[in-house]
């Protein structure tokens, strides 16, 4: 009987970096083009008795279930991965996450089954949701885990590759498809990046199917380390690793469904609804080279990282983030498409530095045999509580207080992350754990 040949540890590190790339690609891909949805065509299709402005918002906290799910699926998820292996649940959120995504392009409308529509929605969304919270650490941890040192950051960085890489995915589907005339786009059309999924998952789920089991993983079998219930453990030993992880991720997933979904939103309403009155081409193709921007530059900061240290960059792209801002709300009022992406490759720049080195960081600071829940946690609770939400708070705000009122909300936004970060990676310096010892991303070159 044939085996397949032992792979070497450089193979093995490539091949899990691949393996988490595409897979969570594909995830971000099925997460974007509900939320371009979300802002051009739910609110018609699923909630059209409700007032235009009413529907929007309707249509965004519909996005936000998804995120109010996340942690459901990092507890169960993450229980499973730090219990029976990373390998193994990564297979499984992959496809329930194609699966839903499938059914939401297959899905009826208001006016064919009534209340119904927005219910299987919701439902759908949720299981979005549950599978996500699962994925990105599950990703984070196959591609770290199964590299050394310094390598752990570059290995994570493609990991969140697959942030910009899904939304330039997403972003050409749907200029293709929003180049059809209004009403086929608005009664097929939009269907067409969703039912797409499922070709997408099926080469993700080949390519997933060859990675073996992470390194780490592997040494905490071998140890006997594995522990019966991760959550309670993960918080009866790095509760406030939880939190300041939390906080550290807010920028990170915030800012994606910011520029993604409401801005897309904000500046396609017509200016007599309060918005720019931009066509959805243009903002989209915005949106396009600034993920393309994104794509470019987060292997760069990774590799500067490597000379400088992750929190050195983390800190930089933050705080050059915050300096935009305003610059960016200037270009954004004068709904110029030239003015608009100088402006947001600034933010950008600086927030796709931070969010390089975020899988990576915050995997550096738990331990491996709960660290699959404790990632998950982190990442999915400041999903549900502030990234899912991020559309509908500041669609509230742009309402109430105008664009300026929103600047300050992304600044906030900004702040509080560059306070996590910082007090995590004090954290660190206090109270080494066993990922500092050989994993300089913790706290940086020494």
């Amino acid at each position: 009987m044939s085996t397949s040949p032992r792979l070497s540890p450089e193979q093995q590190r490539k091949r899990a970096t691949i393996g988490a790339f595409v897979g969570t690609a594909i995830e971000w891909y099925d997460f974007f083009i509900f939320g371009t949805a979300a802002a051009l065509v739910f609110g018609h299709l699923f909630y059209p008795a409700a007032a235009p402005g009413v529907g929007l918002l309707a249509s965004f906290a519909t996005f936000w279930v998804g995120f109010i799910a996340r942690p459901l699926g990092g507890i169960l998820f993450g229980h499973l991965g730090d219990r029976i292996g990373r390998k193994k649940v990564l297979v499984v959120t992959l496809f329930i996450m194609g699966l839903g995504t499938t059914c939401i392009g297959l899905l009826p409308t208001y006016a064919q089954i009534g209340v119904a529509a927005p219910i299987l929605l919701i439902l759908l969304r949720a299981v979005q949701g549950l599978a996500v919270g699962g994925e990105w650490a599950g990703a984070t941890l196959m591609a770290t885990e199964s590299s050394q040192g310094k390598k752990k950051g570059m290995a994570g960085a493609w990991v969140q590759q697959g942030s910009p890489a899904g939304s330039i995915l997403a972003t050409v589907v749907f200029l293709l498809v929003g180049s059809l005339p209004d009403d086929a786009f608005m009664s097929w059309g939009w269907r067409v990046p969703f039912l797409l999924s499922a070709v997408l998952v099926i080469v993700g789920l080949f390519i997933r199917a060859k990675v073996e089991e992470s390194d780490d993983f592997k040494a905490v079998q071998a140890k006997s380390e594995v522990v019966k219930v991760p959550f309670v453990e993960v918080f009866r030993t790095a509760g406030g690793t939880v939190v300041l992880g939390l906080i550290a991720s807010i920028l990170g997933i915030a800012a994606a469904f910011f520029n993604n979904t409401f801005l897309l939103s904000w500046t396609t309403t017509p200016e007599a609804d309060g918005g720019l009155g931009m066509h959805r081409q243009s903002i989209q193709t915005v949106l396009l080279l600034i993920a393309v921007l994104q794509f470019i530059w987060q292997p760069i900061a990774a590799k500067i990282a490597e000379r400088t240290s992750a929190v050195t960059v983390m800190v930089c792209g933050i705080t050059l983030n915050l300096a935009a801002i305003v610059p960016m709300f200037l270009a954004l009022q004068t709904a110029n498409p030239v003015l608009i992406t100088l402006a947001m490759s600034l933010t950008t720049l600086g927030g796709a530095g931070y969010y390089a080195m975020l899988g990576a960081f915050i995997a550096s600071t738990f331990r491996s045999n709960v660290r699959y829940t404790g990632v998950a946690l982190a990442n999915g609770l400041c999903a549900s509580l502030i990234g899912g939400s991020t559309p509908l708070i500041a669609q509230l705000v742009l309402g109430a207080a105008g664009p300026w009122g929103v600047a300050a909300f992304y600044a906030v936004i900004s702040a509080l992350t560059l306070v996590g970060v910082v007090g995590l990676a004090r954290k660190l310096k206090r109270s080494p754990i066993e990922a500092e010892a050989t994993d300089p991303v913790a706290v940086g070159s020494r």
